[in-house]
């Protein structure tokens, strides 16, 4: 169940910050709500998360990594922005730095 209200985090999180660069600087108030929202249920659902047992360098770390990941690629598909093979790397190197957090704090 922890991983489920993650993952939720992680999706409403990603569509306020989307939101957000959809609202080119809250020109277009009609986005205000859906980040303003989005981050509340995403930080909730993070809340949830940290409640239901997750450590939270564990959850925050996977949270951000994947944030940042996700953002970076729907940024390129939706906003045309850049997303060059040294940024694709340095998302590889947080996904990894996450995964080996993960995996060490598993380990005790």
């Amino acid at each position: 169940m922890m991983w489920l209200a993650l993952v939720g985090a992680i999706i409403v999180e990603v569509c306020a910050t989307l939101s957000m660069r959809a609202s080119d600087g809250f020109r277009r108030r009609a986005w205000i709500a859906p980040v303003v929202i989005g981050y509340l249920i995403s930080f909730a659902l993070l809340w949830l998360t940290l409640r239901l047992g997750m450590p939270v360098g564990i959850a925050y770390g996977v949270w951000t990594a994947c944030g940042v990941a996700l953002v970076a690629v729907a940024g390129r598909l939706w906003f045309s922005e850049p997303l060059s093979p040294l940024m694709i790397a340095g998302i590889a190197l947080i996904i990894c730095g996450v995964l080996t957090i993960d995996l060490s704090g598993s380990l005790h």
